[in-house]
């Protein structure tokens, strides 16, 4: 997209900076306890960091976007996206330590990402190694003879197959299995943010989001039977790349907001990719209703939920291409009819997946 490239860095006023951070956190705060105050009754010692752990993933998440995401909404959704997802509030089937790792992802990136600038690529490169570093050691000390904790089982395995959860993260959600995905509405901004990156030579993202796949698919495709590859559980793997997607998806939220007359096609690929993931949901919906008996109704009924939430998202994204062809440059309501559709998305989903495993 032509112009709206990701800045160098969109953190430009330290002033502003601060206030807004803040206001982020706020929000974040706001929505976890909204979220999990229907099980605060039944939450003791450690458990109340599942709370915790969501807000400090997703202002790391939010900060993390502040260097390529120039307005704060995209900022905040990218977070909001990223600590609030599937997975990262999935974690709580296991013991808490393990979403607080997650949690620390973003916070462990961001050196890299913040020195890279003024000490040089290459410290930024190495720097880069530093989250990967720390779930290794993570998981060689807890695994020691003194804490013998394993906050994830190292014999979990991500199968291919658990790349569903990109088109239908709340079915997975409910068959327990690995939950990736990002929701519904975010996949289009998922797909233009690559764009933009790719657009804007930035490798280093797609580079480390693909060694992060690499190594949560690693022991499924080395077949390394019930060891975990390096002694970490490939879900804990599952963090990078589902943070960068969230970053991705943050740059892709913030262009599609500041597209113009000549960007009026990414925008038109973005409704095209959420009308097809629509149709797809709803043939699936129809496949699950035809099982005998009706035993896979609530999946069904789940793919009737995930249609309705690509469509809403195909219509926002229809509004925005309608009023990029016709050079109408009206930001709230860019903001408005993109926020709507992102937060009613995450806020029902979120619910759902909390309300599925607590």
């Amino acid at each position: 997209m032509g112009s709206s490239a990701p800045t160098q860095s969109a953190i430009r006023d330290p002033k502003s900076a601060i206030p807004r951070f803040a206001l982020a956190a706020a929000l974040y705060i706001a929505f976890a306890v909204y979220l999990y105050y229907p099980h605060f009754g039944g939450f003791s010692g450690a458990q109340w960091l599942f709370a915790v752990n969501a807000c400090i993933a997703a202002l790391g998440g939010y900060l993390l976007s502040r260097r390529w995401v120039a307005g704060f909404t995209g900022s905040l959704l990218a977070g909001a996206i990223y600590g609030f997802a599937p997975f990262t509030l999935g974690l709580a089937r296991f013991h808490p330590a393990a979403g607080l790792l997650a949690a620390s992802v973003p916070w462990l990136f961001a050196p890299a990402v913040f020195l890279e600038r003024k000490r040089g690529k290459w410290i930024g490169i190495s720097l880069l190694l530093l989250p990967f570093a720390v779930i290794l050691l993570f998981f060689y000390l807890s695994a020691g003879a003194e804490w013998r904790l394993f906050a994830v089982p190292l014999g979990a395995e991500v199968k291919p197959s658990d790349l569903a959860g990109f088109i239908a993260p709340l079915v997975l959600a409910r068959r327990g299995t690995a939950l990736m995905g990002l929701y519904h509405v975010p996949v289009a901004a998922l797909a233009v943010g690559m764009v933009m990156v790719w657009k804007a030579r930035r490798y280093n993202i797609l580079v480390v989001l693909a060694a992060g796949l690499l190594l949560a698919f690693s022991k499924s495709l080395v077949g390394a039977d019930k060891i975990a590859w390096l002694g970490v559980s490939p879900i804990l793997w599952l963090s990078i790349p589902l943070l960068w997607c969230a970053v991705l998806c943050g740059i892709g939220l913030q262009g599609l907001l500041e597209a113009g007359f000549a960007d009026r096609k990414w925008i038109l690929a973005a409704a095209v990719i959420l009308c097809t993931l629509a149709i797809v949901t709803l043939f699936l919906a129809a496949r699950y209703f035809q099982v005998l008996f009706g035993l896979a109704g609530d999946y069904a009924r789940l793919f009737v939920e995930t249609a309705k939430m690509y469509l809403l998202g195909a219509v926002a994204a229809g509004i925005l291409f309608l009023m990029a062809r016709q050079k109408l440059r009206v930001q709230w309501l860019r903001w408005a009819i993109l926020c709507t559709a992102l937060g009613v998305d995450i806020i029902l989903g979120a619910r759902y997946v909390i309300d599925s495993i607590l």
